[in-house]
């Protein structure tokens, strides 16, 4: 008995001994501080993480091991986008959009977007979503903390924030679409707001970017491109791409929740322009409403200084085909006196109007023709204006005549530009 007894005991102490390890290996997965980057690899279903710390991996590392398509690139930024795959998963729901933000070669941070109204989702996946990402994230990090994420009062707006390792991981649910945003720590704790850039030194930056071609093309560089994707958000994503061409850190899913975009498009421009404003304000900056008659003289004002300029047009398929063509020919062309000739068809153009356009796969298959794009840049030797949208790489730079332009301008009041 005395042998069994001594044996019990030891058979005892190595159970509680295994018990007790097995309950601290338990709790250091659940405790934030003890979660390696490999568990959140596994439970996010993407190979975000290499290391416990991703705002010091090279964005480019970070792009190719996501296998995200690269949206973007100037001198400073850039951007990684993919539109999922209907099968995809990412923390146990379907994403529709997702993205990387960098800065100067380094992570500032991710973006991931689920059920949403732009891409015209039953109301009942965004509960759904909310509680899928949610289970995922809660066995590893633990309870969230309620908090706010965003710059004023129209984008700003409830997170669920779990913190790890210098990283913020914020569920967001505001009513036109869910999130996951992954950011610096100390940029969570500001509530997104990004350091300002000094007025001067920003003038300063931006009137480095013109530049200036042989053959008289007068072009603002180094705006970021964003990709609308199937979902009619120009006025969201040009809007975010002029902000993050300031400095400011923009979402279009965010300022379309600010502009009040419907399903399938249509945004109010004053109520994005009022968000916008406040939302520069914020940030040092201010913008301005332009009365302005498109002139190549009046654009130069702008344009020379590094400003583009927001602009709402009607849009007219056929002009847009037109405009393409000549784009893409004006690649090859080298003998720049007799470009003008050409351009003389182009000159001669009714004025653009409201209307609906067929589009089949737009929820009625109609929207209007109202549509947001940039210019950035001009040619007085030729008289035409460069045009940009939110499509992607091949629509960055356009060129129209500027009768064209005079041809789709909504009013002489449909231009924005930062206001110095």
């Amino acid at each position: 008995m005395p042998q069994l007894e001594t044996m019990t005991g030891r058979g005892l102490a190595l159970l509680v001994a295994s018990a007790s390890f097995v309950i601290v290996a338990v709790s250091a997965f659940a405790i934030p501080g003890f979660t390696q980057f490999q568990d959140l690899n596994a439970i996010f279903n993407v190979s975000l993480w290499q290391s416990n710390l991703l705002w010091t991996d090279n964005e480019r590392d970070v792009g190719k091991r996501l296998g995200w398509p690269e949206e973007s690139r100037t001198a400073t930024l850039a951007s990684y986008r993919l539109y999922a795959k209907e099968d995809a998963r990412v923390l146990g729901a379907r994403p529709y959009s997702l993205a990387l933000y960098a800065d100067k070669g380094r992570v500032t941070q991710i973006s991931m977007v689920f059920a949403n109204s732009g891409d015209r989702c039953n109301p009942k996946q965004f509960e759904r979503d909310t509680q899928a990402i949610e289970a995922s994230l809660k066995p590893v990090l633990g309870e969230p903390t309620q908090t706010f994420f965003g710059q004023t009062r129209k984008i700003r707006y409830k997170v669920r924030r779990w913190n790890w390792k210098g990283h913020a991981i914020l569920l967001e649910t505001p009513e036109n679409y869910v999130g996951v945003r992954v950011v610096p720590a100390e940029l969570a704790d500001r509530e997104g707001r990004a350091e300002v850039i000094a007025y001067q030194q920003l003038r300063d930056t931006l009137s480095q970017r013109v530049k200036r071609r042989a053959n008289g093309d007068v072009i603002v560089t180094e705006i970021p491109m964003v990709n609308q994707g199937p979902k009619g958000y120009c006025a969201p994503a040009t809007w975010e791409r002029y902000l993050r061409y300031i400095g400011i850190q923009a979402d279009m899913y965010v300022l379309a929740l600010a502009g009040q975009t419907k399903v399938g498009g249509g945004t109010s421009a004053n109520l994005m322009f009022e968000n916008v404003e406040a939302l520069a304000r914020r940030n040092g900056r201010r913008f301005e409403q332009l009365n302005l008659t498109l002139t190549v003289s009046n654009l130069a004002k702008y344009i020379d200084k590094g400003f583009p300029l927001m602009w709402g047009i009607f849009f007219a398929p056929e002009m847009d085909k037109g405009i393409s063509a000549r784009s893409k020919e004006r690649l090859t062309i080298t003998d720049w006196k007799a470009w003008p000739e050409k351009l003389k068809s182009a000159r001669n153009v009714s004025k653009v109007g409201p209307k609906m356009l067929h589009m089949p796969d737009s929820p009625g298959g109609e929207v209007n023709n109202g549509h947001i794009r940039m210019i950035v840049g001009y040619n007085a030797k030729t008289g035409e204006v460069a045009i940009s949208d939110s499509w992607g790489n091949h629509f960055e730079e356009r060129w129209a005549t500027v009768e064209e332009a005079q041809a789709m301008t909504q009013h002489e009041t449909a231009f924005w530009n930062v206001r110095w």
